[in-house]
Formats: C-alpha cells, structure tokens, sequence
C-alpha cells in the first residue's frame, strides 16, 4: 500500500486538461478530467480518513500521477474518452462494462446500406459518427433521422425473412424505413438515402433544412397542410440532432499537430492526434541532444520516426498519416518529405505552420505541454537516475558481481499442458526495458513436438539465443568489425535472469558452461520472491524493500507478461485451424478463404448458409455441411 504523500505532485498548472494515475508497473488505474488541474488533483491528497473508500482506494494503490494539459473541457473530454476506451482503467466506471465507446454507423459496403450502433474495432467500408456517451443517445438520434432519412436499419436475418415474405417489418409500416426488401425503393435510390444521411451527419445540415422548408412552404401555400405538418416535424428533429450532435461533430479537421520545447541538454515532443476535429489521441517523447541540430531538423528526424517503418518499435500503436501536418517549423527539405509523406499515405498531405487561428491556439497548447514534459522529465530524471544506478549496485554487491550488470536478460517459459510452449527473452539497460530487443522462441524439442519440461524448453531457448552470439560475432571478411553492425544477440548480458527456482538456475547455470559462456545467472521463485544463485543450497537475501529486488520483479513480471501474450497468439491461432482440419470438404486454400471473408471462427459459426455459400469456392451442399457440423448435429 503506498503513502499518497510519497508521490504528491508539485506546480500542477490551473489550466484544464486530463490526468492519470498509475501503478507501480505503470498500468493506468483511473482516468479523469477537470477544469483546474491542480484543484482536482489537489482533493486526492487530503487527509486519507475524508476522502470516500473507494478514491482512498485508488490513491493508495497509485504510485505516480500524470497530466495532460489541453485548451478547453471539450477537449478534455473527448482526451477522457480516449484514454478510458485505450487503458480500460479498473477504476473508471463509464463504459467498464462495454470495453468500447458506441458509434452511428452507416454500412456502406452493403447493397443496401444499413444505420445501426456499433462498438468494437472499426470495420472496412463503414462510415462512423461519434462516439457518443451512451448507447440509447445513438437510438434516439437514429428514430429522429429516420423520419426524414429513411435508411433499412434491420438487420441481415429480418431483411431476408421481410424479403422472403413479401411483407415489410413494423418500421417500414410507419414510414421509418424506405422498405428495400419488398422493392418499395431500388437499390440506388436507398443508397442514395444513406448518402444524404451521410452528409447531414458530416455537418452538411443546413442544406437538408432549407430544402425542407422550402417545401413545408410550398405545401402550405398548396393547401397541403397535412404535408406540411409532418415537413414542419422533420424539420424540428433534424434540429434537434445538430443540437445533440454538437460537441462530437465539430468542423472536419484531419491533422497531427506537433509542438517542441528543447535546452541544452534534452529536447520534448508532443503531438496531437486529431481526426474529425476532435482529439483522438496524444504521444509525447523526451530525448537526448546528441548534436546540436535545430528544432526544424528535430521535427523532420520526428516525422521520420513517427511515420517510418520503424515507427512501432515500442510497442505503440501507429497512427495514420493524416492529410495535414501542423509544425512549429518547417523542416529545410519540406518538399521532400511531403512528397515522401503523401506516397507512404497515398494522397495529399500538406506540412506547414499555422500563424493565426484555432489551430494556431491548439498548437499552443500543445506546446504548453511539451514545455511541461521537459520540466517534469527533469525532476523525474533526478530520481529515476538515482534509483536505477542504486538498483543495479545493489544488485552487484547483493549477487557479488564483477561489474555493475547494465545489460540484464530475464527468460520465461510459457504453455499449456505442456504444449505449444513458447520461450520468452526481455532485455532491459540500465534499468529501462529495451524492447526492440524483446524476442520470443517456439519451443522445438529433440524430437521436434516440444521439449518434456520447463527446464528442457529453457535450455534450448538459452541454447538457440547464445550459438546466435557466436555467429553474429564471427569476423566479417574484409571489413573491419566497427563496420559491421551488430544485432541484439551480439551483446551479452551483465546478468541473466530466470523466471523460476533453484531447478531452472540450475539447468541455465549448466547449458552456459556447455557453450562456454561467462555470465552471472539467478533466478527469482514467484512463491517468496527468492532469488537463487546456481550451486547454492540457500537463496541469496535481499532486503524486501531494496530497489534491487524491485527492478528484479519487474524484469521478470515483463518477461512473464511477454511470455503469455505471444503463448496466447500461437494457441489462439492454433485453435483456429484445428477447427477449421475438422470441416468437411475444406482444404488449406478453402480455409484460408473462409478465414479471409468472415475474420474469425466465431463469426463463422454465427453465420447461416447463405452467407458461407456466398464464399468462393463453396456452393449450398457444402455450406450446409458447415453449419451442421460447426452446430453438432
């Protein structure tokens, strides 16, 4: 349980914006927003006994609080939004359940095209509008468009039955749908319905409510009224949806906007992710000046970076090159690398930088930010540094080790039942994880079918990363060796840790002296965070609150961590295609294809017989077969 004291935060600006608090491993516990940052934040650190037990909970499972400064409480919301829907904080309650935020979608990839609400990941062919908050917001906004847009909204199941009956479901009785499935309406005309909903929900409003009134008008002076009654109701709900709509569909605004605050010594970046006008997302980065290159040389080594293929080294997420780049100086080749831009993107991008306006004041902001990174990096640094170098010398004296370990290596095994066993290798320098020299080894055993045991998977795993040393270390002929670049392999560890007891240090201790290799191994036992040393009958003591301990669970958790998710991939996938060997009639290539059309097994045995017979390759006997033996019978 940690002291909220030891983490308080100082000079948190007045400004709005959006913070975060973190745990020791740095996993995100709760997400929130306010008006006055240091007002908000400053309520977390009162006397523990007034605050509610469940935000006493939090404070006191936190190890660190960070911000996000941002121009006004939109912003801030929409930067709240997310980072709830990336983190999936224990402690936020909005949307725990959902695991996604709700969307108005239009299926434009369909014949007729379909508005629904829809959460998840983002689908081909599919226009989105949102997010919005809650998902009964999305409904009404949907019964108020239909009126005037009426575009099917059923789904595939009821369309086929309405078309099969010659009968039309209850919407298309009340005039909220154009009822394609009984011809009411061709095919082009529907889409061109959706279209139009479309470009009213893209902020194209007021051309769909002149028209509107022009003809409520025209029905008036004709003696229509009963026509302009129900045009004058259509009017008042389109309204009603631009008044609903306001704060998540702002001006359509596609851009990175970066910002750059350097001294002598460090330089920090910020960039805003906006798409549709609206935050999307924000990355920041604090570096060393190796040289003395300019900010206009800083940002376009960024862009690089951010948008070269090496731009997911750590794990992140990519973005998408948006079609405008706003930067406080422009780079001196900038033709050059708009050009390379727009062909990574494959359309227009433009680079430049605003001088006036709201983009001018968001650049600002984030500015403001970048400004506040590097001062808080400063701090941070001062105690980060310390305590890493603390950690590794505690380490080398607890260990006895030669030489401080900068580089340490920790290995994990993970499978299931013994199979599909895979072998993690996480590398962290000088305290930091380097994860571009994160690796993962599919177990092959003597006999090709994994190995018997953990301690057998460990030694190939230590085998097959160490016999690399020697090849990626042999002499490259006539070219000198600091020519030669060398791989991650190349470098070996100041100390090599093992996720295990004394049996699989011991294994580890063996395979090294069989390579004859030099290097310190221990390994550090999940049960009492014993840290054991090859050959000894006792573990070696280090105090339950040295920073050495620590830095060795965090090594080891990471390699735990990296060892399951790829174990999980591999047996994710093998799953798929042992239920997929099971199907009649399909081989390797009509495998491939229904994996390619549905995305998923699941979604495979939630389909019906036309849409599998809709696969090429597969006619209606053969769709029949699938769904008899994906149902069991």
């Amino acid at each position: 349980m940690a002291d909220p004291a030891s983490y308080r935060p100082r000079d948190v600006p007045t400004a709005p914006g959006v913070y975060r608090f973190r745990d020791a491993q740095g996993r995100v516990l709760y997400v929130g927003k306010a008006k006055n940052l240091r007002s908000r934040l400053a309520s977390y650190f009162q006397d523990p006994e007034r605050l509610h037990p469940r935000t006493r909970s939090l404070v006191t499972t936190a190890s660190s609080v960070q911000w996000t400064v941002v121009a006004n409480e939109v912003e801030a919301l929409s930067l709240e939004y997310t980072w709830i829907k990336e983190f999936s904080p224990r402690f936020n309650v909005v949307f725990r359940d959902d695991k996604s935020y709700p969307y108005l979608a239009v299926s434009m990839g369909e014949e007729y095209p379909r508005v629904q609400v829809m959460r998840g990941e983002l689908r081909k062919d599919t226009r989105y509008f949102g997010p919005y908050t809650h998902a009964w917001a999305i409904r009404e906004t949907m019964d108020l468009l239909l009126r005037v847009f009426p575009v099917r909204s059923c789904s595939m199941g009821v369309f086929r039955r309405a078309r099969s009956s010659g009968r039309p479901c209850l919407l298309g009785y009340i005039d909220k749908c154009s009822a394609p499935c009984v011809g009411r309406i061709t095919p082009q005309a529907h889409r061109a319905l959706a279209e139009d909903l479309c470009a009213f929900m893209n902020g194209d409003a007021a051309r769909f409510i002149t028209r509107l009134e022009q003809q409520m008008l025209a029905a008036a002076d004709a003696q229509d009224y009963e026509r302009a009654g129900r045009l004058r109701d259509d009017v008042a709900a389109l309204r009603r949806v631009m008044g609903r709509n306001a704060v998540v569909l702002p001006p359509d605004t596609d851009a990175d906007v970066y910002a750059i605050a350097t001294d002598e010594l460090q330089a920090s970046v910020q960039v805003f992710h906006v798409r549709q006008g609206r935050i999307r997302g924000q990355r920041g980065w604090v570096t060393d000046r190796g040289d003395d290159a300019s900010e206009a040389e800083l940002i376009e080594r960024l862009l690089v970076q951010v948008h070269g293929p090496q731009a997911n080294d750590d794990g992140a997420a990519g973005h998408a090159i948006p079609r405008e780049i706003l930067v406080p100086h422009l780079p001196d080749d900038v033709e050059a690398l708009a050009a390379w831009l727009r062909a990574a993107r494959g359309g227009a991008v433009a680079i430049r930088v605003p001088k006036r306006g709201d983009k001018k004041a968001l650049q600002d902001t984030v500015h403001e930010n970048a400004v506040q990174a590097l001062a808080a990096e400063k701090l941070r640094r001062g105690a980060d540094l310390a305590t890493r170098s603390r950690a590794l010398e505690e380490l080398q004296r607890h260990l006895r080790l030669a030489d401080s370990p900068l580089r340490i290596e920790c290995y994990d095994i993970s499978h299931t039942g013994g199979t599909l066993q895979v072998g993690s290798m996480v590398v962290f320098e000088d305290g930091l994880p380097k994860k571009r020299d994160y690796r993962t080894f599919n177990i092959r055993g003597a006999a090709g079918d994994g190995a018997r045991d953990d301690t057998e998977a460990l030694a190939e795993v230590l085998t097959r990363r160490f016999e690399k040393v020697r090849r990626e270390a042999a002499p490259t002929s006539g070219v000198a060796d600091d020519l030669v670049p060398r791989e991650s392999f190349s470098y070996e560890p100041g100390l090599l840790v093992i996720d295990g007891g004394l049996p699989q240090v011991n294994v580890a201790a063996r395979t090294l002296a069989e390579l004859g290799v030099d290097v310190p191994v221990v390994s550090l036992a999940k049960r009492l965070e014993e840290v054991w040393v090859p050959g000894e009958d006792f573990p070696a003591v280090l105090p339950r609150g040295s920073e050495a301990l620590h830095l060795l669970q965090r090594v080891r958790d990471e390699a735990h961590r990296f060892a399951i998710t790829r174990h999980r991939k591999r047996r994710s996938k093998a799953m798929t295609d042992s239920v997929l060997d099971t199907l009649p009639g399909i081989g390797p290539t009509r495998a491939k294809a229904l994996l390619a059309h549905f995305g998923s097994v699941r979604r495979l045995r939630q389909a019906d017989e036309s849409a599998i017979s809709q696969v090429p390759g597969i006619g209606p006997a053969l769709a029949h077969q699938i769904v008899a033996h994906l149902s069991g019978e």
